[in-house]
C-alpha cells in the first residue's frame, strides 16, 4: 500500500505544477500566489484569467511531473527550496524575477552568510586564475560565501579557492547534470562540502538560454560581484550588469590594456565599478553594506496586489502594447490606471499567451 501524501507534499506538488507550467514565469508565479493565496487556488483560476486575456489557459503541468521531480530530488540527496520558505535567501528574494523554486544540495547554512559573486573569462589567463583562487580563499577565510557559476576558467578557480571556507555553485542545467564535464569531481565536492544550486528541473541539459537565468541568481545571491577578467560582451559582464541593476556593488580587477581579456574589467572601472586589488578591497566595500542590511524573508510580490480590471481598461492597455518592450511603469503612466489594475491585465494577457516579459521590468505584446 502506497504511503499517503502529506499536506506539505501536496502543497509542494501544487507549487511545482504551477512553476513547471509554460507561460508562468517567476513574476507571474509570485503575483498569482500573492493574489490567490496558494498554488492550488491559482491553478483553479487560470482558465478564467486566460479567458479575460483573450486566450486559452496554459496547460498545467501534470501531477506526475511534479511527483517524479520530488522523487528525483530525494534520490539525489537534494531538496526543493521554495521562495516562501524561511531558508530561501532574502537577498535573492528581493529581485522581481527571483526563481520561485531552486533545487539545492549541500550546506544550506551558506545561504545565511554574506556572499560575494566572482565571475570571469572561461579562457582566462593563468595569472587571472591564480588571482581568483587566492582572492576566493581569502574571502572564504573571512566568512564570506563565494558564489560562481562552475564554468571553466575564473569560475573554477574561485570555487577551488573557496571550497574549504565556503562556496556556492549555481549551475545552468539540472542538479544531476555535470557541465563542463571536466568539473565532475569539483561539482560533487561542492555538493558535499559547499552548496550546489540549480533552477532547472533534474535531467535538463544546459542550453544557451539557461545561462542568463543562472547569471541572475549568481548576481542576486551576492552583496556584490567581482569580475576578475572579461572580454567585451562576455557573459561575465552580463552578470555585472545584472548586479548593478539590482542595486548590488560591481567590482572589477584591472588588467593590462594589451590583453583583450582585460578590456571588459577596465571598461567597468572606467564606468564606475570599484577597483579591486585584494580581498581587503572587497571587504572594505561590502562590510558597511552588510552592517546596514536587515535580512528577512521576502515572499510576496513586491508590486501592488493585482486587482480586477474592466473590459475598457483591458482594451486600453492592450492597445498600448506592441512588439517593442516597454516598461510597466510607462504603461501605468500612459494609461493613467492604478498600478494594481495594470498588473492584473498584464497577468491575464501573459496567461493567455499574448504578453512576453523581458528583463528590467519590461513587457511586449505577442
Amino acid at each position: 500500500m502506497a504511503e499517503p501524501v502529506g499536506r506539505g507534499e501536496e502543497a509542494a506538488i501544487a507549487r511545482l505544477r504551477l512553476i513547471r507550467t509554460a507561460q508562468i514565469g517567476p513574476v507571474t508565479y509570485r503575483q498569482l500566489i500573492t493574489r490567490f493565496g496558494d498554488a492550488a487556488a491559482a491553478i483553479d483560476i487560470l482558465p478564467d484569467l486566460a479567458a479575460r486575456g483573450g486566450g486559452r489557459a496554459p496547460v498545467v503541468a501534470d501531477r506526475s511531473v511534479a511527483e517524479r521531480e520530488l522523487a528525483m530530488a530525494a534520490k539525489l540527496g537534494a531538496r526543493h527550496l521554495f521562495i516562501d520558505e524561511v531558508d530561501y535567501p532574502s537577498l535573492l528574494a528581493e529581485i522581481d524575477d527571483a526563481p520561485p523554486v531552486m533545487m539545492v544540495r549541500g550546506n544550506m547554512a551558506l545561504l545565511a552568510r554574506s556572499a560575494v559573486a566572482m565571475v570571469g573569462a572561461r579562457n582566462a589567463s593563468a595569472a587571472a586564475c591564480r588571482f581568483a583562487r587566492q582572492l576566493a580563499y581569502q574571502l572564504a577565510d573571512e566568512g564570506v560565501a563565494v558564489v560562481s557559476g562552475l564554468a571553466r576558467g575564473v569560475d573554477t578557480a574561485a570555487h577551488i579557492g573557496a571550497l574549504e571556507g565556503g562556496t556556492i555553485a549555481v549551475i545552468a542545467g539540472g542538479i544531476d547534470i555535470v557541465y563542463p564535464p571536466e568539473n565532475a569531481v569539483l561539482q560533487e565536492r561542492i555538493a558535499s562540502e559547499g552548496l550546489l544550486i540549480a533552477e532547472q528541473p533534474p535531467g535538463t541539459e544546459p542550453r544557451a538560454r539557461h545561462f542568463p537565468y543562472r547569471n541572475r541568481i549568481i548576481a542576486g545571491l551576492a552583496v556584490g560581484t567581482v569580475v576578475v577578467e572579461a572580454a567585451p560582451k562576455s557573459g561575465s559582464l552580463i552578470t555585472a550588469r545584472l548586479a548593478g541593476e539590482k542595486g548590488r556593488e560591481v567590482m572589477a580587477v584591472p588588467g593590462s590594456p594589451l590583453d583583450p581579456r582585460a578590456q571588459g574589467c577596465n571598461g567597468l572601472i572606467r564606468d564606475g565599478a570599484i577597483l579591486i586589488q585584494s580581498a581587503a578591497d572587497v571587504l572594505e566595500t561590502i562590510r558597511p553594506i552588510d552592517a546596514g542590511m536587515v535580512r528577512s524573508p521576502v515572499t510576496r510580490f513586491a508590486g501592488p496586489l493585482p486587482e480586477d480590471a474592466s473590459d475598457a481598461e483591458r482594451h486600453a492597455l492592450t492597445s498600448l502594447l506592441g512588439p517593442v518592450p516597454v516598461a510597466v511603469d510607462e504603461l501605468i503612466r500612459q494609461s493613467g490606471f492604478a498600478p494594481a489594475v495594470v498588473q492584473m491585465v498584464l497577468l491575464e494577457l501573459e496567461l493567455a499567451g499574448r504578453l512576453e516579459r523581458h528583463a528590467g521590468g519590461r513587457v511586449s505584446g505577442v
